[in-house]
């Protein structure tokens, strides 16, 4: 057997370092959770090149905080466990109560519209400040919808601005 070879079983596919990211992230949360006394499920999946981990449950609004502050903040600190437990970087995303698939439902409508706006005046549009989420979610509505987009500004004033094809 060749050192290549070897190499190759020892080195988790993509979709297991994910998965790995997952089962930490979750055990990490679960134990937030206890320590607050706090009821939830926790859900795990993979969502393209990135672990998603959702805690569904009684009232957990306070995890979201006012516009997902908290939820912000507690995705950090779990990607920080998984940092810390593999060594490298994690993209996890963090949803809790349907916060973020909420948000990014209203964000594609806000994105269609918007589209449909320079598609019909030809003109570019400038968005509200957001977060890299919603920034993100909004990038791909808009490219989906046939348009073009950039991000200007600077943080905490970063914002998406559509532009014709």
């Amino acid at each position: 057997m060749t050192d290549e070879v070897t190499e190759e079983k020892v080195r988790p596919s993509r979709v297991e370092r994910l998965e790995q990211e997952g089962d930490i992230a979750a055990d990490y949360l679960e134990e937030l959770l206890d320590i607050a006394d706090l009821d939830g499920d926790l859900d795990m999946d993979v969502e393209g090149d990135r672990a998603a981990v959702s805690i569904v449950g009684g009232e957990l609004s306070q995890l979201v905080g006012s516009r997902g502050e908290v939820l912000e903040a507690l995705q950090e600190l779990t990607r920080l466990a998984v940092y810390r437990e593999t060594g490298e970087r994690s993209r996890l995303m963090l949803d809790i109560s349907g916060y973020r698939a909420d948000q990014r439902a209203a964000l594609v409508k806000i994105a269609e519209a918007t589209v449909a706006q320079v598609k019909e005046t030809g003109q570019p549009v400038s968005l509200d400040p957001m977060t890299p989420f919603e920034r993100k979610v909004v990038h791909d509505a808009v490219a989906e919808g046939g348009c073009r987009s950039e991000s200007e500004g600077t943080e905490p004033r970063r914002h998406v601005v559509v532009l014709p094809a």
